[in-house]
């Protein structure tokens, strides 16, 4: 299977390590496994059970306890529903690949993770993209995704979503995605959305209502990363009908066994704890967005849609470079590190993490701010 090169990922492994202000981290600022203890108010209990564990496969297909805690992030899904992965990233890998065949019509949303329409690509699928634009908020325009289904003869396979929407930070409230979930049913599509961010609403409910809460072929895919802080379990999950899940069965025995019983137990702590993990989080994302809001307002050369949830922002700046000649330039000469729009497809743009350590954001974008000024 050939497939394009991963944006994103390629990005962040050349140029993570060797920066000092990383504005380009997606997670919300990792936990270390002592504070985790400390806000699941099980601190003893949690030790206890972890030097207890013998590192067996253990549950192949995930703990009844892991399971229990992931269903009841939903309002419908049972945990019998659920499918244990290797981070979200190991759950679209697997839809994906359970779901799409060569020939297939896909649409996906752009700018989204690239997995949405590259691995389709690499199947052999015809990948129709469904433009998010700044000027309707980067929200998806209903009509043009009709469009895009009656330009496939009504035949798609699977449309594919993101929400809140990675990099812009963009929210799909529940009476759009009732639109979509009625265009994905009149053509009898699967409907995925990477939901990695879901629980990261600014405003009101954290939680985004889900599509597989909205649509009998709706599928959402989730993880410890983001939303909780625990990118380093590497555990994420598929929510969706048992007929979903009976499919994925099959090919999830070629791909995953098991995920590790530790990454199993301290997700299931997590979970259990998602209020204080909440409270933390949410405070650092509405920290993180103040500065970067004064930041935006503040500079002549950079403009943006104000996110609504996520940890992530799309910049627009006019600078007369590439995105990729401005990252490097950035850090090589600050520091600061950013990822450039072309990453994402999307050129003219900067993808800006801001829920990482408050202290580094306010550094960062205080020499960020200083830099673009000496561009001129």
């Amino acid at each position: 299977m050939k497939i394009r090169d991963f944006g994103v990922e390629i990005w962040m492994n050349a140029y993570e390590n060797d920066c000092t202000y990383n504005l380009a981290e997606t997670c919300v600022c990792s936990l270390s496994v002592a504070e985790l203890l400390d806000l699941s108010n099980q601190r003893e209990t949690v030790l206890e059970d972890l030097l207890a564990t013998r590192l067996t496969y253990g549950d192949i297909e995930g703990s009844p306890r892991l399971r229990k805690a992931i269903a009841g992030l939903y309002r419908k899904q049972r945990p019998e529903d659920i499918t244990i992965t290797n981070g979200a990233i190991g759950a679209n890998t697997l839809v994906l690949l359970t779901l799409v065949e060569p020939g297939d019509r896909v649409i996906s949303v752009l700018p989204t993770y690239q997995q949405h329409y590259s691995i389709p690509e690499s199947i052999g699928a015809a990948v129709d993209i469904l433009p998010l634009r700044e000027e309707n908020g980067w929200l998806p325009d209903p009509e043009e995704l009709r469009g895009l289904v009656r330009k496939a003869g009504g035949r798609v396979k699977i449309i594919n979503i993101n929400n809140p929407n990675n990099p812009t930070g963009s929210v799909m409230e529940e009476p759009l995605l009732l639109q979509l979930v009625e265009i994905a049913r009149e053509a009898g599509a699967w409907l995925l959305c990477d939901e990695v961010y879901r629980g990261l609403c600014h405003q009101g409910d954290p939680y985004t209502a889900s599509v597989a809460d909205l649509y009998e072929k709706g599928i959402s895919t989730g993880s410890m990363s983001k939303t909780y802080s625990l990118a380093g379990l590497r555990l994420g999950w598929i929510a969706g009908s048992r007929e979903l899940w009976q499919m994925l069965s099959r090919q999830r025995d070629y791909h995953i066994i098991s995920v590790g019983r530790t990454d199993d137990l301290l997700s299931a702590v997590a979970l259990e704890s998602k209020e204080a993990i909440s409270r933390r989080n949410l405070a650092i994302c509405r920290e993180g967005g103040r500065l970067l809001e004064e930041f935006v307002a503040g500079q002549s050369h950079i403009s943006y849609v104000k996110p609504k949830g996520g940890t992530t922002a799309f910049l627009k700046y006019d600078l007369p470079m590439e995105s990729a000649e401005l990252c490097r330039r950035l850090q090589a000469e600050t520091g600061v590190m950013l990822l450039p729009g072309s990453a994402l497809d999307r050129e003219g743009y900067l993808r800006i993490g801001y829920c990482n350590d408050p202290a580094i954001t306010k550094t960062g974008l205080e020499i960020f701010d200083q830099w673009l000024n000496r561009q001129g």
